[in-house]
């Protein structure tokens, strides 16, 4: 109440005010407002209900410090999770303490460096196919250890062969996608997993694309040893703007001593936090994870139940499918073996034309759609990875589709208008990279406009 006047403060009305924040508003794009197809990301509906529940008081004001005899239901919500995501993976132990996909890889190496330690040498080697997720890499690297990476063929599949061209004593896990990032399905898993298991190795297994196999097929049944499951994709929690995320880690029983702690246990009604557990990694998170996306994740199973489950991935796949075959003749299809719940488009057909996968993405912001996932897998030179989820309807994909045709068209017959594209957006082109080496943080109403 003592502050001086602030020299040029708008005064402004309620009103004014509100409209300002309203307009800003509409200049989001969200899944509430449109096709979100980004590959990889699996950016499904969140269904309100989760929402209903996260928000329940005796969740929501629950203090983080509580003891474990005031928070019993918490505990009861947090143990089923974990015995839900074991029968759906085909793992034996689950914890959900790292905070997203990235974090659960981490943990699920550390698990695995502190079991072949005890066993007397913790390997120095990590196999890593060119069609897995970007993050493997760095997270085996930042648990210390040297990545081998091995090429697909040309069906875009790991051979066991090539996988045991490199395996010796010294590779301590194969880090696999499954389906990978080009949307197939590995069929020689288990083939892998021999070669990998016969030289004292693990397999892990990068769990981001679970939502093409939840209810049909258990990685714990291909010779897994150890998975993250990204909770924010394939069971539903917002995960737009960066999170929050969440990404358990199952595990075999024999690694099951390895896991973070606290970990809960059952015993006479009650639930308790262990932490003397001496084999444990240690904590990887605060206090019990995301909290709030464990109980979303917890309510979008139980209220689609393991039919429910097994129909969500079906749509997923036959979603996804059903893009691939209305895009096939307009966009180049590197493989064309049947997809799971994503498919891989490259944009060498409209390249002839000096129309890039770049060109197309930003083209299909005049025609109201988010573009699906660029450049990556980066097996696909220019690559456009789609992935519609189990949400959308038919008459949004045929739209969608529809735009990608007429994309295709203008690559064709007018280059230039898609070259040159958005054209209706609130801010036209931008230069990506300048806009991230020197983002204008501050409108300044002085500036020229090329500021």
């Amino acid at each position: 109440m003592l502050r001086d006047d602030i020299p040029g403060f708008p005064e402004l009305g309620e009103l004014e005010v509100l409209r300002h924040f309203t307009r800003l508003s509409h200049l989001n794009y969200a899944i509430e407002s449109q096709f979100y197809p980004l590959g990889s990301c699996t950016m499904k509906y969140n269904p309100k209900i989760n929402e209903v529940v996260a928000r329940l008081p005796g969740f929501s004001l629950l203090h983080p410090l509580a003891p474990a005899e005031l928070i019993q239901g918490a505990l009861e919500l947090l143990h089923g999770l974990e015995a839900m995501l074991a029968e759906i993976s085909g793992m034996d132990r689950v914890t959900l303490q790292p905070a997203a996909g990235a974090q659960g890889e981490l943990t699920g190496l550390m698990v695995i460096r502190a079991c072949l330690k005890e066993r007397g040498n913790p390997r120095r080697k990590i196999i890593v196919p060119d069609t897995a997720h970007g993050t493997n890499p760095a997270s085996s690297t930042l648990c210390g250890y040297d990545v081998v990476q091995i090429p697909s063929n040309n069906r875009g599949m790991v051979e066991a062969g090539k996988v045991e061209e490199v395996m010796d004593e010294e590779v301590a896990a194969l880090m696999l996608t499954n389906p990978n990032t080009l949307g197939i399905f590995e069929k020689n898993i288990q083939a892998v997993a021999d070669v990998v298991h016969k030289k004292g190795g693990m397999v892990y297994l990068d769990g981001a694309n679970l939502n093409a196999l939840m209810g049909i097929a258990k990685p714990g049944d291909m010779g897994v040893d150890v998975l993250h499951i990204n909770l924010h994709k394939t069971f539903s929690t917002p995960h737009g703007g960066g999170g929050p995320g969440a990404g358990p880690v199952g595990v075999k029983g024999f690694l099951e001593d390895y896991l973070p702690v606290p970990r809960i246990a059952k015993s006479n009604g009650n639930f308790r936090l262990q932490e003397d557990l001496p084999k444990s990694v240690g904590r990887v998170r605060s206090f019990f994870g995301n909290f709030g996306i464990l109980v979303r994740a917890y309510t979008y199973i139980i209220s689609l139940g393991g039919d429910g489950l097994e129909e969500t991935s079906r749509m997923a796949l036959l979603n996804a499918n059903y893009l691939r075959k209305k895009l096939e003749g307009a966009y180049h299809l590197p493989y064309p073996e049947p997809c799971m719940h994503e498919c891989v488009f490259t944009d060498r057909l409209q390249h002839k034309e000096g129309v890039t996968t770049l060109d197309i993405a930003k083209r299909l912001l005049d025609y109201g759609f988010h573009p699906p996932t660029i450049y990556f897998p980066l097996v696909a030179s220019g690559a456009l990875m789609i992935e519609p989820t189990e949400t959308e309807s038919r008459e949004t994909l045929d739209a969608f589709a529809e735009a990608m045709g007429a994309i295709a068209r203008e690559a064709k017959e007018n280059p230039a208008l898609v070259k040159s594209a958005p054209h209706t957006t609130p801010v036209g082109r931008l230069d990506e990279a300048r806009a991230a080496r020197k983002p204008v943080l501050r409108w300044e109403p002085t500036k020229k406009a090329e500021s």
